[in-house]
């Protein structure tokens, strides 16, 4: 997986992005990607090789292996860093949208005229996309942690299980290679992940609580204006 094009594509998301935003992005590529890419991948490279069996029944081990790692982790890990990822191009899309937008309205009108004041400010619809792509990324987070507790049903990696899967003849005992280093690097994602989570819920609040009070103020404006002129209303009424 090239990581590098996927880091390149998020880097353009950055400078859309409030301080949690960044914050998440740091650690998604700081505490995930590159601890997936440096560390994570080697400890899981000889799961399945080293997954021994006290028997010499053909298929047994196989199908041991098969029946306690339906997915390997790494493999998990990896489908839920592009889920996570993904919505924060929606941001990027729009905004490449309203620029389009924005180039055609100048062509149209002349170039001292301006459809947006700044095409990645947050209002209007972008706010709208930005704060949807924020509720996807945490529903992605917290499905797959979820997926990963419910098929291994705990994220401890235990060093002897047991099987008595077909065509194993009875109950063998099965040894996971390294388990004590795969639950630290378990342990570890899944700090990071709940990281990003906080930071995602710290954004939406943030997001929310910036637009109250924004709206509050502009109301305000406009009763303090109307106030001092009291005929404004009266004259755009029939102006329109």
């Amino acid at each position: 997986m090239d990581w590098k094009f996927l880091q390149g594509l998020l880097s353009g998301v950055n400078k859309y992005s409030t301080a949690f935003g960044r914050i998440w992005l740091s650690v998604v590529f700081v505490f995930r990607v590159l601890i997936y890419v440096v560390a994570a991948e080697r400890v899981w490279s000889d799961d399945q090789g080293h997954f021994d069996c006290n028997t010499l029944q053909p298929g047994c081990t196989n199908t041991c292996y098969d029946y306690f790692f339906p997915i390997s982790h790494i493999r998990l890990w990896a489908l839920q860093l592009i889920f996570v990822t993904c919505p924060s191009f929606m941001v990027v899309l729009h905004v490449a949208y309203r620029e389009e937008r924005e180039r055609k309205y100048r062509a149209k009108h002349g170039e001292g005229t301006r459809l947006y004041e700044n095409p990645g400010q947050k209002h209007g619809g972008l706010w709208w996309t930005y704060l949807s792509s924020l509720f996807i990324k945490t529903t992605f987070e917290i499905t797959f942690l979820y997926l990963l507790h419910y098929v291994y049903h705990s994220f401890r990696l235990p060093r002897k299980v047991q099987c008595d899967v077909k065509p194993c003849p009875n109950l063998v005992d099965c040894y996971i290679s390294r388990p004590t280093e795969k639950t630290v690097f378990t342990y570890f994602m899944v700090g990071a992940s709940v990281v990003c989570v906080v930071l995602n819920i710290c954004e939406i609040f943030y997001l929310i609580a910036f637009r109250a009070v924004t709206l509050r103020q502009r109301g305000s404006v406009q009763t303090s204006s109307r106030r001092v002129h009291p005929n404004l209303d009266y004259k755009s009424s029939l102006a329109s």
